[in-house]
């Protein structure tokens, strides 16, 4: 052993502890505490200050965390204290100790205690234990009781002892979220604490006052004690430790370059399986249960449209069928049906009963608008929950299965006149050669006006018309109307039927672009209006509260007067009575958008670090709904993806779900869905966790 340095130090010593002092990397410092209360702190052979600490007596055990950069002691005050590095730093020097003089004179900066917590009895030793990244902990052994602190002093949990201590050793738990503790006593006894549970406890032959747990010759949880004349004890709890070791296997020298070249092989590998086909095969993989959506190309003979509060009496209604085909014996299946209000079902759950194999059941219920605003989309979603039975849990596996399909847009739409003028616009561009109106949307044209159409009406039967314009020299389409909220469904629609026609022609690398400014102006109106509508709503609940408060009043004054043992019924009064709170959209979307910008779209650890409130309540206005609005649109403008996949070059396309086809809305496609009815919307796969969507989109109507 070869001597590197030394210091001689001016002051008895009597503890040190040692870290990266004010977070240096690479290398460690030294403090040492003198019985005096002087700090000395050393940087390898070099001597960097000493500090004294404040109100001094006698000195305690010294601990450092390099978790906080503090130092932690017990000073004679039985309180223990936190000081920090860098405040130790820049106190004044103390070369001697004069130091409450030369901080009355105003030299130099006073030593300020971080934190304090007093309990009550002296301390016999600190130990500072962080099994993780995102947290540590500050246990302190006293000489009647075992705390566990918290960084900032906070008391995380204490044990009261029955016994007199002599040293402690806090270590990992093989539970996740606790710590075992080894406690040694003058009791010649060694106990172990998982937290505060005792687990564990064993006799010694004598008293140590120092214990640790190594790993000796691949011996893994050897317990070490020291006793107080020099005897040290190697032991195990109880039982007889299994010295059988495998021989070693013949090593090689790694080549990390090479491991890096393969690992990225195989992870390449796995990123393609798991975006064509998932973990395993489709085609080796045997589905319990196959669901299949089929919408009928023309409107039922007969509306089953009922109690409609549409302003036309023309109400249509279309026919959707659900088949399912299970391939093994199923139990509690039931089927539940979902498209967006307001849209209605005739039939929304169904329930089966799958006793064997291969068996097929179908299912019809129709669809039809109920009241006189538009949807959001036209997309339905069947939900198929059912229970498959195994040799160990006859009651069965709960599994989960669904299929989506989508509306036809004459269901709720009927061609209308044009307009060319408009108060809300809104322009798609595209990279591809303009496509005529007629094909995209052969339902609401006449083949007979002109094969190039490149203007379309369109009217709502709820009273919205909208104006389809396509550009015959450009790549553009514009879509108008005299209301905002009327713009979004045929926005989406004409999307979607660009990509499945441009789909159709093999072309792959089409894609729609919106250059224009964001309407969020148009959009805040809207809101402020729903908003305003909400707050009226209030108040007129509060007027029929003070009205059904009056009537209570006069009824028990009359049943009071006439002495009535058989009170009249309240005839319908506590329809009048039943008041429910329920969470408004302004709330909803602002918690919605608030999650995105804290989660995929923050900047900083600092914005993912904020806690979002979960108690949803009514704001005052809509001044911060706004602002979150405004940012989410700018962050999606840079760049941001509302998703947390790591593959950022993978370009955002709007595509609907795998198999959706498109529905026939005229004469000229009933042909080619004749010809291949066997093409179905095929079902997604069982579910583990389904992917959830942005809560509502700039473009939806807030009206509803």
């Amino acid at each position: 052993m070869k001597l590197m340095y030394e210091h001689n130090l001016q002051r008895t010593a009597c503890n040190m502890t040692y870290g990266s002092f004010g977070g240096i990397k690479g290398r460690d410092l030294i403090c040492i505490q003198s019985m005096d209360g002087m700090l000395m702190v050393f940087e390898q052979e070099s001597y960097a200050f000493g500090r004294f600490l404040p109100g001094f007596l006698l000195p305690g055990p010294l601990a450092y965390s390099s978790r906080t950069d503090s130092f932690i002691t017990v000073s004679s005050c039985r309180q223990v204290e936190s000081y920090k590095y860098q405040v130790l730093a820049f106190a004044t020097d103390a070369d001697k100790r004069q130091e409450t003089e030369q901080q009355k004179l105003g030299s130099g900066k006073r030593l300020v205690v971080d934190w304090t917590l007093n309990i009550g009895e002296q301390a016999l030793d600190i130990c500072i234990v962080s099994f993780n990244q995102s947290a540590s902990s500050v246990f302190v052994l006293g000489e009647r009781n075992f705390f566990c602190l918290k960084d900032n002093g906070q008391i995380r949990f204490m044990k009261k002892l029955d016994w007199s201590p002599s040293c402690f050793l806090p270590y990992c738990s093989v539970s996740e979220g606790t710590i075992n503790t080894l406690i040694a006593n003058h009791n010649n006894m060694l106990h172990i604490y998982q937290d505060v549970t005792l687990k564990w406890a064993t006799q010694l032959p004598h008293i140590p006052v120092a214990v640790r747990v190594g790993c000796l010759h691949d011996l893994k949880g050897v317990i070490v004690t020291l006793s107080d004349d020099g005897h040290l004890q190697c032991s195990y709890l109880g039982t007889d430790p299994s010295l059988f070791q495998a021989p070693n296997v013949e090593s090689r020298e790694l080549n990390y370059d090479e491991l890096d070249v393969e690992m990225k092989e195989l992870q390449k590998i796995i990123k393609d399986v798991n975006k064509s086909q998932g973990v395993w095969p489709m085609t080796e993989r045997e589905d319990d249960l196959n669901v299949s959506v089929v919408v009928s190309p023309n409107f039922d003979s007969v509306s089953q449209a009922t109690d409609v509060e549409v302003g036309t009496d023309l109400v249509p209604s279309v026919t959707v069928k659900v088949t399912l085909q299970n391939r093994v014996i199923l139990q509690k299946a039931k089927l539940s049906v979902y498209v967006q209000p307001p849209l209605e079902l005739t039939y929304d759950q169904f329930t089966f009963e799958f006793m064997t194999p291969d068996l097929t059941r179908t299912v019809s219920f129709s669809v039809y608008l109920k009241r006189s605003y538009t949807p959001s989309e036209l997309e339905g979603n069947a939900v198929v929950s059912y229970s498959r039975p195994t040799d160990r849990n006859p009651d069965g596996i709960p599994r989960v299965i669904q299929c989506k399909f989508r509306l036809p847009l004459k269901l709720i739409c009927l061609p209308g006149q044009p307009s060319k003028t408009a108060s809300h616009k809104i322009t798609i561009d595209t990279n591809k050669s303009p496509v005529s109106l007629l094909s995209l949307f052969p339902g609401f044209a006449s083949q007979s006006d002109d094969d190039q159409v490149n203007v379309m009406g369109f009217h709502f039967l709820g009273g919205a018309r909208v104006t389809l314009l396509a550009s015959k020299t450009s790549q553009r389409y514009r879509i108008q109307s005299e209301q905002f909220e009327d713009l979004w469904l045929i926005t989406n629609e004409l999307i979607l039927r660009l990509q499945e026609y441009f789909e159709k022609q093999g072309v792959k690398d089409f894609a729609c672009f919106f250059s224009g400014s964001m309407p969020l102006q148009e959009y805040f109106e809207l809101i402020d209006h729903h908003f305003e509508l909400r707050i009226n709503g209030e108040k007129l609940e509060e007027l029929l509260s003070e009205r059904a408060v009056q009537f209570r009043a006069i009824q028990r004054r009359l049943l009071a007067r006439f002495k009535d043992k058989t009170p009249a019924p309240l005839q319908h009064l506590d329809t009048l009575l039943d008041g429910t709170y329920k969470q408004g959209w302004e709330e909803t979307v602002d918690a919605a958008i608030s999650h995105l910008l804290k989660t995929c779209l923050s900047k900083s650890s600092k914005e993912q670090a904020l806690n979002l409130n979960s108690q949803l309540n009514i704001p005052k206005d809509t001044s911060q709904l706004k602002k979150h609005i405004t940012l989410l649109c700018d962050r999606l403008a840079k760049g941001g993806r509302l998703c947390l996949s790591t593959d950022a070059a993978a370009p955002q396309t709007m595509v609907m779900p795998g198999g959706c086809t498109t529905i026939p809305e005229s004469d000229l496609e009933e042909r080619s869905v004749e010809q291949d009815s066997t093409e179905l919307f095929t079902n997604h796969r069982h579910l583990t966790a389904e992917t959830p969507r942005p809560e509502v989109s700039p473009l939806q109507g807030v009206s509803e």
